[in-house]
């Protein structure tokens, strides 16, 4: 049960609460406990791929936090609203609609590195308290650009003049919210999401991805072992580094490897098929970066 189960969110619950559902199927189906996270916040308003990470794959979330995203969108154009999506309330409106033409001429100055500033509706913190605390309790709410990139941005589908339906590829930290709001008033407009759903978290994409119901029948069933991917499912494209019994107990003691033949980088060392540790190779060295305890 070391691995991942990747759920697609529907709209609604939280991340946190589909991590609550996962520890509650494991106690259903009479698993062990084990340590469970999140690799990647989805708004209640969102639906979509939520890789969650269990046992010794928890140790890897943070590199599932890191890894590109891919959303898609739609933006209704015309009202903005304070938390820049439809649950909240209009603070602009605008008569203007964008046509296709300008929509396809604005597009390319949002793909690559942007600066962009985050919604006051967020969970990033100001002065120790989250945004969106400060934001409900009526305080205005100045937060930094962040340097964010946006790999590729395309036209899914053109319902204008009223919205647009988008996909979108971005880094880590990338609010699709304030993407949503800069794209409509570079139109000479304003805004607001009407729908997001993430297609693509790190390796993980929506074949991976299972029902809530999937889940719950699963664990009734005592099968949650076949809808969990390996942990190593969560490392796709770092290639494995063989290592011997000796040389594995010294990686599980968290020594260096020395005088080794390895790619330069990140690799996944392995006894027998079995994960050690995700390791790093510089020179003839090898350290951990993260050991597994299998």
């Amino acid at each position: 049960m070391h691995g991942w189960i990747i759920i697609d969110k529907p709209v609604g619950p939280g991340s946190t609460d589909i991590v609550s559902r996962v520890k509650r199927a494991l106690r259903q189906g009479g698993y062990p406990k084990f340590k469970i996270g999140h690799g990647g916040t989805l708004d209640p308003l969102a639906s979509g791929v939520l890789p969650v990470a269990i046992g010794e794959a928890t140790k890897l979330a943070g590199r599932m936090l890191d890894s590109d995203k891919v959303y898609r969108f739609a933006i209704g154009f015309g009202v903005e609203t304070d938390t820049l999506d439809a649950e909240g309330k209009p603070v602009a409106t605008s008569d203007v609609r964008p046509d296709l033409a300008a929509l396809q001429a604005v597009l390319p100055r949002f793909t690559g590195p942007i600066e962009q500033m985050p919604p006051a509706y967020s969970a990033l913190k100001v002065d120790g308290k989250r945004a969106y605390d400060l934001a409900r309790a009526g305080v205005a709410v100045t937060l930094a650009a962040r340097a964010v990139t946006i790999h590729h941005l395309s036209i899914v589908d053109a319902a204008l003049p009223d919205a647009v339906t988008l996909e979108a590829r971005v880094s880590k930290g990338t609010y699709i919210r304030s993407l949503a709001r800069d794209i409509a008033q570079a139109l000479g407009t304003v805004g607001h999401v009407t729908l997001l759903r993430r297609t693509k978290a790190g390796p993980f994409g929506l074949e991976s991805a299972i029902s809530l119901d999937m889940l719950d029948e699963s664990a009734m069933a005592r099968r949650l072992e076949e809808i969990t991917l390996p942990l190593t499912a969560g490392l796709d494209g770092i290639p494995a580094l063989d290592v011997t019994p000796d040389q594995a107990r010294l990686l599980r003691q968290g020594q260096k490897l020395v005088g080794i033949a390895a790619m330069p980088g990140l690799s996944l060392a392995t006894e027998r098929n079995a994960p050690v540790a995700l390791v790093e190779a510089e020179g003839r060295e090898v350290r951990v970066v993260r050991g597994f305890n299998l």
